[in-house]
């Protein structure tokens, strides 16, 4: 499953999305960490909704292999823009 927020602010409109089982969980690598906040709780969802959540934000972060690997599979980000922190895939995704 999952975890899907949105948060909108004038035209923008931000898409959290994470692995749900990856929530309140710290990721450190050398002098990189990545936090999973409540930042990212939201709807749990599957593909389907995660792809329509995208289809409309300007920005997106994106964390955990289920949910990174439905933004490479749709070809809404490219697989050489994504970092790995101590094992989670996690990109950033701006449409201008």
């Amino acid at each position: 499953m999952i975890s899907v927020r949105v948060y909108r602010k004038g035209s923008d409109t931000l898409v959290a999305a994470c692995d749900k089982e990856l929530l309140g969980k710290t990721f450190k690598e050398g002098d990189l960490r990545l936090e999973i906040t409540p930042f990212y709780e939201g709807e749990d969802a599957d593909e389907e909704m995660l792809l329509n959540r995208l289809s409309f934000c300007t920005v997106a972060n994106l964390v955990g292999k289920k949910t990174v690997s439905i933004a490479t599979k749709h070809k809404l980000i490219n697989d050489e823009c994504v970092i790995t922190i101590d094992g989670v895939p996690h990109v950033q995704l701006v449409k201008m």
